[in-house]
């Protein structure tokens, strides 16, 4: 029978504690921020809505296609490098050229956009931008650390 005398929460009779912890701590040198996946999302979920937010869905419906899209991509990028970093961890440099194509989009796509317009992209694509770029960056540091 087990001996259960312990405290509970208690692991420090436990006899693989010391791999446990240095599984731990390797784990999160790893992850060195993990807020920025969820920050992604974020900025992805806007991209989504914002035709509908900053009232461009019906003027501009080309516009308001790709911000859709793009929005959706972004969001299920960032669920992909929260959710198994170590499989799609080199991945995460391809939001910097989506947040690219969202600071360019509203001239490319349609024809003489207004302000708001650009502002909401540009604003929402340099947001992607950078963070694909510090996703990318902690990668590469990662990569070079194991």
């Amino acid at each position: 029978m087990a001996d259960l005398s312990h405290r509970p929460g208690d692991i420090s009779t436990h006899p693989d504690v010391h791999e446990m912890r240095d599984r731990y701590a390797h784990m999160l040198e790893g992850r060195s921020a993990p807020a920025i996946e969820g920050l992604a999302f974020l900025a992805g979920v806007y991209c989504a809505i914002s035709p509908w937010t900053v009232h461009f869905s019906s003027a501009r419906p080309e516009l308001t296609l790709n911000n859709l899209v793009l929005g959706i991509a972004i969001a299920l990028m960032a669920v992909g490098l929260a959710a198994v970093p170590e499989r799609i961890g080199g991945l995460g440099w391809t939001l910097a050229p989506l947040g690219a194509w969202l600071i360019i989009a509203p001239w490319v796509v349609t024809r003489f956009p207004d302000t708001g317009m650009i502002w909401n992209n540009v604003v929402v694509g340099a947001v992607v931008c950078l963070l694909g770029l510090i996703i990318a960056g902690a990668a590469m540091r990662a990569g070079r650390e194991t």
